[in-house]
């Protein structure tokens, strides 16, 4: 299967939502949620796209030739490549009811787990969200990391028992989807939580916690002084404030404030191999790919994230051969350039 054919398939089984445009960037589905555009305007969505096209790579030939690796340790896992699912949950509603929550995980997990990478998984209103992406975890030997919804300490920690007992290597929260008004409507509200809220889940995990949706450096500062091992750098691909700055407008003061503290991860907007080099050069230890892993599915199962995760690792390494780069320690600001 080649990358090409997921796309045609794709087309054909995702609609009506996610139209499988040429280049995912947000305008065609601009305002549209359900389904997967950004919020209002879209703007959010469009910027995280727009902003990486100015990020340039420093093109550099002249060396010594060195085998190109791309493998990372993630909390103390070793990955072929830097390069992760986010979480996509309540896919019947924001693409179509070919997949359940539960069927689209068991595929994304798996192709995931097969090329060396780890999925993380959704939740929703509804308990199958969450602990149906748990079974295709605890097959896949752990390699999946779930996402808990901001609900409240209680329900929050009942889940995240509930997930280790399936055995995950790591836990999130997307706190920023607290935005996430959609959620009240339907019985389930969910609300912003104070760093000794965090901390006391934090506390009670046998596991690292990754917070998602850290968009400012006193946010991060925040996620780490309650004890977050991770972090991702996200606007919630645009879905929960319009008019939101880029990821990677955000990322170097996020690293600035608190690189070497956490692990700092980052999506929005991310396609291709280089755009995960450019964020690697700006600070980041790894990236979360959303979007495209839907239409990845929906092309091809988990045959089709395989297929999709071999073409973002070839054009990282390609990126990585064509700057000098041969390791991913290697790949720094000098790497890239943004004209003014």
């Amino acid at each position: 299967m080649t990358f090409q054919e997921v796309r045609e398939a794709a087309k054909k089984n995702i609609g009506p939502h996610c139209r499988v445009c040429p280049e995912c960037n947000g305008v065609a589905c601009r305002g549209e949620i359900p389904g997967p555009g950004g919020k209002g305007t879209g703007a959010g969505f469009i910027r995280n796209y727009q902003e990486l096209r100015k990020i340039r790579p420093a093109m550099d030939t002249i060396y010594r030739s060195r085998e190109v690796s791309t493998e990372t340790r993630l909390f103390g896992r070793t990955f072929r490549l830097p390069v992760f699912a986010a979480p996509i949950g309540a896919v019947g509603l924001h693409y179509n009811d070919l997949y359940t929550d539960g069927t689209y995980s068991a595929a994304v997990v798996s192709g995931c787990a097969a090329e060396g990478s780890a999925a993380f998984t959704g939740d929703g209103p509804k308990d199958p969200a969450f602990f149906e992406p748990l079974e295709a975890i605890r097959a896949a030997g752990g390699i999946g990391i779930p996402t808990i919804k901001p609900w409240g300490v209680r329900e929050v920690i009942e889940r995240a028992k509930k997930a280790e007992d399936a055995g995950v290597f790591a836990l999130a929260m997307d706190i920023d989807a607290a935005g996430l008004t959609v959620l009240a409507a339907m019985g389930k509200p969910v609300a912003p939580m104070p760093v000794e809220e965090i901390s006391r889940i934090v506390e009670s995990l046998r596991v690292p916690f990754i917070l998602k949706g850290i968009m400012t450096p006193e946010g991060a500062r925040k996620a780490v002084r309650a004890g977050a091992r991770g972090i991702v750098v996200s606007n919630h691909g645009g879905r929960v404030l319009d008019e939101t700055p880029a990821t990677i407008e955000v990322l170097p003061e996020i690293v600035a404030a608190v690189g070497g503290e956490a692990t700092i991860l980052i999506d929005g907007g991310f396609r291709t191999g280089l755009d995960v080099f450019k964020a690697l050069a700006l600070g980041a230890d790894g990236v979360l790919i959303g979007r495209p892993f839907a239409y990845a599915v929906y092309g091809g199962g988990a045959e089709g994230v395989s297929t999709y995760l071999r073409k973002v690792r070839a054009e990282l390494e390609e990126a990585m051969l064509m700057t000098g780069a041969a390791v991913l320690s290697e790949i720094d600001a000098s790497k890239v350039s943004r004209p003014a």
